[in-house]
């Protein structure tokens, strides 16, 4: 499965928040099932960010983000998210 968090916030503090999202995906890294993951900003909205990981399933994606460290290290990440479905299943779990 893969998730997608799209994070809007005013072009002068999207510098902090990619630095905060580095942090955030530093820390995902280190939990069981984690398979890949980065952060960017859009080419055509200063202030729109995108941060994207792949888990081994939603069981593993879910329990990485309940992780004290990865609550911590979210938390200005996630002030910033756009209220708006982030989880989905690829092909392969729909089969």
């Amino acid at each position: 499965m893969f998730a997608v968090t799209r994070l809007r916030a005013p072009a002068d503090d999207v510098p902090a928040l990619l630095a905060a999202a580095g942090e955030l995906l530093a820390v995902l890294r280190t939990r069981p099932g984690f398979r890949d993951g980065a952060v960017g900003r859009a080419a055509d909205d200063d202030s729109l960010c995108a941060l994207w990981t792949t888990w081994d399933g939603v069981g593993a994606y879910r329990r990485a983000l309940s992780a004290p460290e990865a609550k911590i290290a979210g938390a200005p990440v996630w002030v910033h998210a756009v209220d708006e479905p982030g989880a989905y299943l690829t092909d392969e779990a729909w089969t």
